[in-house]
């Protein structure tokens, strides 16, 4: 009977501790891009190799920014399997979208990259969820601690995610109304109302997850734009974008590459998701578009 004690045991210790970060410096500064998981290409133009890299760039410096946020300290027995969850999961380019939407729209990487965190740490904590009862054989990262350290830890990241959010307020920068709609955007993307709008004609083609999955994406876009103060239609605009740059990234990683009807099922939302773009001014468009278009 060692379980119960064990889990109250975690349960008083996650209580205990104070997951504040005030005074720590996040501002990041330009880190070299880290080759990521994301998307494997096999021969890529001069062109999309740099667009690559920008997306590189910025998955390097959400890392950057986590790592200082999220150091291994005491107590370890905390601390330790909540900074192993957050970096186990595969990248998600739902939180990358958040910069590059905020930068789309005249913002600054810096301005985005505390709620393109809080979007990593929904993602990791979705993730841990999700894998908690598969075997090792059964995922490509092993668990490495028990089930229910994972699963109180788990719960732990979310909250966590909103912590760093409250934390970067600044009322002398006037961002307080910003990060307020992006922790509403959050909320309703990662609870009940993401499953909702999720739902559309195309649902039995997107299975295990792709719900929550788009609706990220979806969420990733609208706040970046929100925090780069974008107009309501460009939010908008770039929200529709996210969804069906999620809905293309869950379906072509849970399927083969070559389903035919499948495919042209990505075929037509790629191009619903270009056609959100053409009606933003911005030299960027041609970044963000690369993950739709790979």
């Amino acid at each position: 009977m060692l379980f119960l004690p064990l889990k109250l045991q975690c349960l008083l210790t996650m209580a205990s501790v104070r997951l504040s970060f005030s005074g720590i410096n996040l501002r990041c500064p330009s880190t070299s891009p880290a080759r990521s998981a994301y998307i494997k290409p096999t021969i890529v133009s001069a062109g999309v190799a740099q667009n690559l890299s920008y997306w590189d760039s910025i998955h390097s410096d959400i890392d950057f920014h986590l790592k200082k946020a999220l150091p291994i300290r005491e107590p370890i027995s905390v601390f330790e399997p909540m900074h192993h969850l957050v970096f186990a999961p595969p990248k998600t380019t739902a939180s990358a979208l958040c910069v590059a939407a905020c930068e789309l729209v005249g913002g600054n990487r810096e301005d985005a990259i505390v709620a393109a965190s809080a979007i990593h740490l929904m993602h990791a904590a979705i993730y841990t969820h999700d894998h908690l009862m598969l075997t090792d054989s059964d995922q490509k990262t092993p668990h490495r601690f028990g089930p229910n350290i994972e699963l109180l830890t788990g719960d732990g990241i979310f909250p966590f995610g909103f912590e760093l959010l409250a934390a970067s307020m600044d009322p002398a920068g006037d961002n307080s109304d910003k990060i307020l709609r992006v922790i509403i955007e959050i909320t309703r993307a990662a609870g009940l109302q993401g499953i909702v709008n999720g739902q559309d004609s195309d649902v039995e083609f997107d299975q295990s997850g792709g719900q929550t999955r788009r609706s990220l994406h979806g969420c990733g876009a609208a706040c970046g734009a929100i925090l780069g103060g974008g107009s309501d239609d460009e939010i908008e605009r770039l929200r529709r974008y996210g969804v069906y740059a999620g809905k293309i990234q869950g379906l072509l990683s849970e399927i083969g590459r070559k389903e035919r009807g499948k495919l042209e099922l990505v075929e037509k939302w790629r191009a619903l998701a270009l056609k959100e773009l053409e009606y933003l001014d911005s030299k960027r468009i041609e970044q963000i578009s690369i993950i739709v278009r790979v």
